[in-house]
């Protein structure tokens, strides 16, 4: 069975966040995938379960060590790049991907892919000074004015703004109460932001807690991002109803990213977030 390993929303190899693309070539175990996935144990790793399909597009499977997920934004940037580059041999401009959320669409312009978002469903907005204490900062240290609320468009965050990248670097989450409020609202990540960038031509400085693998910090989450930007829409932060911008994620985990977002709101959202991808490894697995 041929893998490749990626790194995506990165600028260079060894940036980005890891992801592990398998093709199988005979009959493969939900079990099996599962086991894989644990193996490699990245935050995610994919399988495309099919060539193109009737409906144009690939079927394709996302694990992370610990369970399947409907959809994630770094594995589908990869494999849809894997996808172009590999199998489709640079044949097309746009991959479609089948996942459990539906047909995702994946665009490439030049070197850099696109990947377009479902519309955003908005959840009830949380208490503010829970999620202070679940990052154990100060209530002061989230930016008035904006809620805390989850939002998903396809795999849920909750989006947390923050006044200052301080406030950001010194996130630490409680574990039990993280816990606590996924079994009261399901699962989802845990997004925090501010508009403070390490690097003055970028936009905005996030980070991303999962609610797998033991809440570890992700390095760069296409879903979170896209769910960010619907929240950013939503809530009118940056006083425009059209969106493009960058963001920096992973430098607090030593594996930096940048992710590149547009952005509409009209009669409904469109959001697409791009990144680039490196391949740093491929083989067989025995």
């Amino acid at each position: 069975m041929i893998f490749h390993i990626v790194d995506v929303f990165a600028e260079n190899k060894y940036q980005g966040n890891q992801l592990a693309v398998f093709q199988p070539d005979a009959d493969i175990s939900q079990g099996e995938m599962q086991q894989i996935a644990k193996e490699m144990n990245f935050s995610e790793t994919t399988f495309i379960m099919s060539g193109r399909c009737g409906n144009g597009g690939y079927d394709v499977k996302i694990f992370t060590p610990d369970a399947e997920i409907p959809f994630a934004g770094h594995p589908s940037l990869g494999t849809a790049y894997v996808i172009r580059r590999f199998i489709e041999d640079h044949s097309t401009d746009q991959v479609l991907l089948n996942l459990n959320v539906g047909q995702v669409p994946v665009v490439f312009e030049g070197d850099r892919g696109w990947m377009t978002q479902n519309e955003p469903a908005f959840h009830d907005v949380l208490d503010a000074a829970r999620l202070a204490d679940t990052l154990q900062i100060s209530q002061a240290d989230i930016e008035a004015g904006y809620p805390v609320q989850p939002v998903s468009t396809g795999l849920p965050s909750i989006i947390v703004p923050l006044a200052t990248r301080d406030a950001v670097d010194r996130c630490r989450v409680e574990n039990r109460l993280y816990d606590d409020i996924l079994d009261e609202i399901g699962d989802a990540n845990l997004l925090v932001f501010a508009p403070e960038p390490v690097h003055a031509d970028n936009d905005l400085y996030v980070r991303v807690f999962m609610f797998t693998s033991g809440h570890l910090e992700d390095p760069a989450t296409g879903s979170a991002n896209g769910n960010l930007a619907a929240w950013l829409l939503q809530h009118n932060y940056f006083k425009n109803t059209s969106l493009n911008y960058k963001v920096e994620q992973g430098l607090f985990v030593g594996r930096p990213s940048l992710l590149h977002v547009a952005a509409q709101k009209e009669s409904s959202f469109f959001i697409q977030v791009g990144g680039h991808v490196f391949v740093t490894g491929e083989g067989t697995w025995k």
